[in-house]
């Protein structure tokens, strides 16, 4: 029996329909069917005893953040939808212009600018929140109008926020990502790559403010208008321990999912003083175990 490929907390729901495809922005400069030729490694990585990780997704980076080398991308530099991945880059400059005491008010454009299906904690106009507890309900719960009221608090409005978003991702040396809109629902214009995707992570991992949000497993959000008070889970299963999927010295990461998007992740893990960043782009379910496979050939790489 085919699953729902959408996790809670991607930012879609799986009514979006996991078996649709649709080939992102820009994938038709790179061929997919050949993404053996789109594979490298770090120059200095060459070491032909270490198995070359198996990835079954459209598109891969493995980024070690304490050497500031690629050790491997699969169709990096092509463009792909992020889903909800984006919602990174959103905490990241949330945390560096807000205070966590901050009142963020929910307007009507906020709440009710969602496509169907989007996920949602069902927050109306006028509904109050700390910066602190829009976070968590951005990252935990992937909630699509926390990411506007926080744009709309930050910078005035969702396009706003993306000049923004597309300022700090050129800071960070991206070169092939444009945002539209702070949460990552489907947008032709709205890209990126694995690997402007794992400088991203590795950015928004390394603040204080987003890694302790992004490692939360349980969060106990408020009451709201419509809502009582609930407990908000973590959607990144590689975080919890009780999960097979954990993976040892995880620090955070994101999780994502539309239909057109498919399955995405971004995942930051640290051992014995070494950082990587995974980042999974377009897979059909095999984002854990592609990501599992990227970490153990890095760090087998980082041993050496």
């Amino acid at each position: 029996a085919q699953t729902s490929q959408g996790e809670p907390g991607d930012g879609i729901a799986a009514q979006d329909g996991p078996g649709a495809e649709s080939s992102g922005p820009g994938q038709e400069k790179t061929a997919e069917t050949t993404p053996a030729a789109q594979e490298t490694q770090g120059p200095s990585q060459a070491d032909e005893s270490i198995p070359q990780p198996q990835v079954a997704a459209h598109g891969a980076a493995l980024y070690n953040a304490t050497t500031g080398q690629f050790l491997y991308t699969k169709n990096g530099d092509t463009q792909y939808y992020p889903a909800s991945i984006t919602k990174l880059m959103t905490a990241l400059l949330v945390a560096e212009n807000c205070d966590l005491n901050e009142t963020v008010t929910f307007s009507a454009t906020a709440t009710t600018n969602l496509e169907a299906g989007a996920v949602s904690l069902n927050l109306t106009e006028g509904d109050q929140l700390t910066v602190e507890q829009c976070l968590y309900g951005l990252l935990l719960k992937s909630a699509n109008e926390i990411g506007n009221a926080l744009a709309e608090h930050v910078a005035g409005s969702n396009q706003a926020f993306a000049e923004m978003m597309n300022a700090k991702a050129a800071s960070l040396g991206c070169t092939n990502t444009h945002f539209t809109n702070p949460h990552g629902l489907n947008d032709p214009n709205h890209y990126t790559t694995a690997h402007d995707m794992a400088l991203i992570g590795q950015a928004a991992l390394a603040n204080d403010t987003v890694r302790k949000v992004a490692s939360t497993l349980n969060y106990e959000f408020p009451a709201t208008k419509k809502s009582g008070a609930r407990t908000l889970t973590m959607g990144h299963k590689m975080l919890n321990p009780n999960d097979s999927r954990y993976y040892p010295g995880i620090i955070g990461g994101k999780t994502g999912y539309t239909s057109k998007a498919g399955n995405t992740l971004v995942t930051v893990v640290e051992q014995n003083g070494t950082r990587l960043v995974a980042v999974i782009m377009k897979s059909s379910s095999t984002h854990y175990t592609d990501t599992k496979a990227l970490l153990d050939y890095g760090f087998q790489v980082a041993a050496k």
